[in-house]
């Protein structure tokens, strides 16, 4: 499946404030220099995760971006999702419908074969990013970063945190 860039972003980004949660969170500036991307198009996913109430927002000058809530209760399908909309990745047009041989629509009284197969994996994807939460990922970074770079980051962050308040 292809997903929209931002989905990447977007999971990225939640992944640096999951370990500021609950009271503290970054600026716009902050989330899109850590990851050397545009700040206007992560300013367009932070909207969108903000509007699914993933995370939440505080204005003026030291204002930023937090989770909404614990790390553990916020998986990869929901930060897809936001993202990328809730509409189905495959859309079956019934073109088995169509054209010179076409099925009668009173014949289709089960789902075309091949639109059950699209919706079978998306199910089966959809289950698989659901049982990701950011907590596990954030458990796999630090499993899988040397202690430098661990450091480093965290010294980064350290620099860059802002009080949000909490929920």
């Amino acid at each position: 499946m292809r997903m929209n860039q931002g989905v990447e972003w977007a999971i990225h980004a939640c992944a640096l404030l999951a370990p500021l949660w609950p009271d503290k969170g970054l600026s716009l500036a902050a989330l899109a220099e850590f990851h050397g991307v545009p700040g206007p198009y992560m300013a367009k996913q932070m909207q969108l995760l903000s509007k699914a109430g993933l995370v939440r927002t505080s204005r003026g000058r030291s204002g930023g971006y937090a989770l909404a809530r614990a790390p553990v209760e916020i998986n990869l399908w929901q930060i897809a999702r936001a993202i990328d909309g809730p509409e189905p990745a495959f859309r079956c047009t019934e073109i088995r419908q169509q054209g010179p041989c076409a099925t009668p629509r009173a014949e289709c009284k089960q789902s075309c074969p091949i639109a059950a197969a699209f919706a079978g994996a998306e199910a089966a994807w959809r289950a698989a990013l659901e049982g990701v939460t950011l907590a596990d990922v954030i458990a796999r970074v630090g499993e899988q970063s040397s202690p430098d770079h661990l450091m480093k980051s965290m010294a980064w962050l350290g620099q860059q945190v802002v009080e949000i308040g909490g929920s």
